[in-house]
């Protein structure tokens, strides 16, 4: 029964992840004139290294040893609110100036609790809207940030988020540092508004920046991680919504060293700079979910565990597409809104 069940949902998530068609093969990039933009690496920079792979890897650590540097940033000046939406400028300057500008939607509630709220990639803009109203209903007030190069950010060249995770090396680790400090810039916003008490939601791709934002700021105490991994190359690798970025740059580069090359912006990189902090933390993973390998969850609940950091695993029946399909959204919005129950107090 059970063999006859796991085939059914694999069936299930191949056929949603099929839906889109507009996936774009892409060629390996290194991304080397990404580096130029990031602070504090200590003569490390080579404009044409020998040998790519060794360096980013080598470059990788530098970041990781140094990351409260790479992750700092100035708290933006131009805060601003648009109707229901806060915009800032981004303290990450790319090349694409509609990137540059972060927007939140705003979802405010009585009291001086706020959230995060970062979605998955490719998320459109009214993903994880119904999500944040869940959390208003329950008097948490909460910032849906628009992650960068996805829906309002997104340069009109790309059909999809094409930028945030793709074969450019450089870039993507610039996507995710971005993703980051602009969280932490929403953060900064909240304060002036008379909010104390913060938590972050994060989903996919989400996930993962959450959990480097929380790593790297102690004002996030509660932690809530919907699909998660421990390592961003081996998804990026392994998982079925990425196939396409994997078919670019294979055969210049293996899963070892893409591992090393995306180590800067790995949950595993951080845990021990996670656990600086109290936190109250949830992690939720899906049992058939063939984006984010099951097997690299477990590593990261093992890190948290050998650490002795108190936390809450939750297991979804269903793989990462479905998990937004009926039964299973319910599920894990029931998940979540439990957690957050309690979680402030």
């Amino acid at each position: 029964m059970w063999d006859r069940y796991r085939n059914w949902m694999y069936d299930w998530e191949t056929r949603l992840n099929a839906r889109d068609k507009n996936r774009v093969v892409r060629p390996l990039e290194w991304g080397l004139d990404w580096v130029n933009r990031w602070p504090n690496l200590n003569g490390t920079r080579e404009a044409a290294p020998a040998n790519p792979a060794a360096y980013l890897a080598q470059l990788n650590q530098q970041i990781v040893c140094h990351s409260d540097d790479f992750y700092s940033y100035e708290t933006p000046s131009d805060f601003r609110r648009e109707g229901d939406f806060l915009l800032f400028t981004s303290p990450v300057e790319t090349p694409h100036e509609v990137n540059n500008v972060a927007r939140a939607r705003w979802f405010p509630a009585k009291g001086r609790r706020a959230l995060i709220v970062m979605p998955q990639w490719n998320s459109d803009a009214e993903g994880h809207n119904g999500l944040c109203r869940i959390f208003n209903k329950m008097g948490i007030s909460a910032l849906r940030l628009s992650l960068p190069y996805h829906d309002y950010r997104k340069p009109t060249e790309t059909e999809r988020a094409d930028y945030a995770v793709s074969a450019n090396i450089g870039r993507t680790i610039d996507a995710g540092r971005q993703a980051v400090i602009d969280a932490r810039s929403c953060l900064d916003w909240l304060e002036t508004q008379g909010y104390s008490e913060f938590g972050i939601v994060g989903t996919s791709l989400g996930s993962c920046y959450a959990f480097l934002t929380s790593s790297h700021d102690a004002r996030l105490r509660v932690n809530l991680f919907n699909h998660f991994s421990v390592t961003f190359g081996d998804v990026v690798w392994t998982g079925q919504s990425t196939r396409h970025v994997r078919q670019g740059i294979e055969g210049n580069i293996d899963q070892d060293d893409l591992r090393r090359a995306w180590l800067a912006i790995s949950p595993l990189s951080y845990v021990d700079k996670y656990a600086r902090w109290p936190k109250k933390s949830l992690l939720i993973y899906a049992t058939y979910d063939l984006t984010f390998l099951p097997v690299y969850s477990h590593q990261l609940l093992d890190e948290f565990m050998r650490r002795g950091l108190p936390h809450r695993t939750r297991v979804l029946p269903c793989g990462h597409y479905t998990t937004a399909e009926a039964p299973f959204k319910f599920l894990d919005a029931y998940y979540m809104a439990s957690f957050l129950r309690t979680a402030f107090d």
